[in-house]
């Protein structure tokens, strides 16, 4: 199960995701906002990343305006791994090096189509362990 959220700033762009994740068979839990009125980006971050480390979820997609207030209040939920990526190539080695769970998109700097690639390439990936399941846990260490 894939968690997703955003606050009014990535509303538009997490519905189209939640459409393109629909159609590839992602089964997915949006934790929202439901609409452009504004919010508290923390709020929903908060209820994506809890969701994660809990086990109900495995992963999330979290969008706001930039992606950049997503992934700072998501970083400081324990266990949480999130990366701001606003290209394919980042969402590949994020996954492959950093095992990341949570995704971080803007949905005012981020085109549909190149977030649809980035999403995709993220799912798609897998960690690739060995020398990156050192740093994991060193970053692990730093929660503590």
């Amino acid at each position: 199960m894939l968690a997703i959220g955003c606050d009014h700033g990535g509303f538009e762009l997490k519905n189209h995701i939640i459409g393109h994740l629909k159609e590839r068979g992602v089964q997915l839990k949006d934790f929202g906002t439901y609409d452009e009125t504004s919010c508290d980006y923390p709020d929903i971050a908060g209820a994506v990343c809890n969701a994660i480390v809990s086990g109900e979820c495995e992963n999330g997609i979290l969008v706001c305006g930039t992606g950049i207030g997503m992934s700072i209040a998501a970083n400081k939920v324990k266990g949480i791994r999130a990366a701001l990526c606003t290209d394919v190539y980042s969402a590949k080695m994020t996954k492959q090096h950093n095992n990341s769970n949570v995704i971080c998109l803007g949905g005012r700097v981020t085109g549909r189509e190149l977030a649809f690639l980035i999403v995709d390439t993220w799912l798609d990936e897998t960690f690739l362990g060995g020398r990156h399941q050192n740093r994991i846990d060193k970053i692990h260490l730093l929660e503590k």
